[in-house]
């Protein structure tokens, strides 16, 4: 099979950018940083639900949820809900043999040389330090996946039952819309499972809920102030196919 068309070289593009970034937000994910102070403000301190001194600490896995977020639509919006939920379990396969790969490289014996080394003045054990990083766990990798498919599967039903209502008119509606209620959704299940589930945590039903609340608000905002790009990739991917083709497109992707 050869990529000659505009349109697979189109749907090649989006889905290796999914595919890429999906992988990516979950290995990157294992640092916690707070937004606050990342964006030089003083860092807040909520309680919500009883829950004492909460406030927006996010996986580093936000940073590629955006890209992740206009590749849904935009391969919703041209190619359909068959394509999405091809690349969403695709991809869901791809992150479960990416961290068998890592656990067995994680038990190959270490070089004498590489496991101790300086870095930036301090004394590193590379080995554990490699482990910290990559080695997740279970509860963690499995809620992750499965939120992933729960998210990508609501985000597609609900993208393309607005689209029936709407038409071709109000992108920001069925884009931004979908994208809100599946990470709504998303960030509940990655919770209950990886905390709720693990019993090595102890997280309560509010704890869960406050939790899941404060990052979802940081996924709110995000998703509103991503819109405008979201239009700027849609116009330069009709530019690209021409008018023509583009409305085909979509026509044929609205039929699922």
């Amino acid at each position: 099979m050869t990529f000659k068309t505009k349109e697979s070289r189109l749907l090649l593009v989006l889905g290796s950018f999914f595919v890429a970034n999906a992988i990516l937000s979950e290995f990157i994910g294992v640092k916690l940083f707070s937004v606050e102070e990342t964006l030089g403000m003083k860092k807040f301190d909520i309680n919500l639900l009883g829950v004492p001194h909460l406030s927006f600490v996010m996986s580093a896995g936000v940073l590629t949820w955006p890209i992740i977020f206009i590749m849904t639509d935009i391969i919703n919006e041209y190619f359909g809900v068959k394509q999405v939920r091809f690349l969403s379990i695709l991809t869901s396969i791809l992150i479960a043999f990416a961290f068998i790969v890592v656990w067995g490289s994680m038990h190959l014996s270490a070089a004498d040389f590489w496991v101790h080394q300086n870095i930036n003045g301090e004394d590193l054990n590379m080995n554990n330090a490699f482990a910290g990083i990559f080695g997740q766990g279970m509860w963690i990798i499995v809620g992750s996946i499965t939120a992933f498919i729960i998210g990508q599967m609501v985000d597609v039903l609900i993208f393309h039952r607005i689209k029936k209502i709407t038409g071709e008119r109000a992108l920001w509606l069925r884009a931004t819309g979908s994208t809100l209620v599946s990470q709504f959704v998303d960030s509940f299940v990655v919770i209950f499972i990886a905390f709720y589930l693990n019993p090595q945590y102890h997280y309560t039903w509010k704890m869960v809920f406050a939790i899941g609340l404060v990052g979802y608000t940081y996924k709110f905002i995000v998703a509103i102030l991503m819109t405008p790009i979201l239009y700027l990739v849609h116009r330069i991917i009709d530019a690209y196919l021409g008018k023509d083709l583009a409305h085909k497109l979509m026509q044929m992707a609205g039929r699922g």
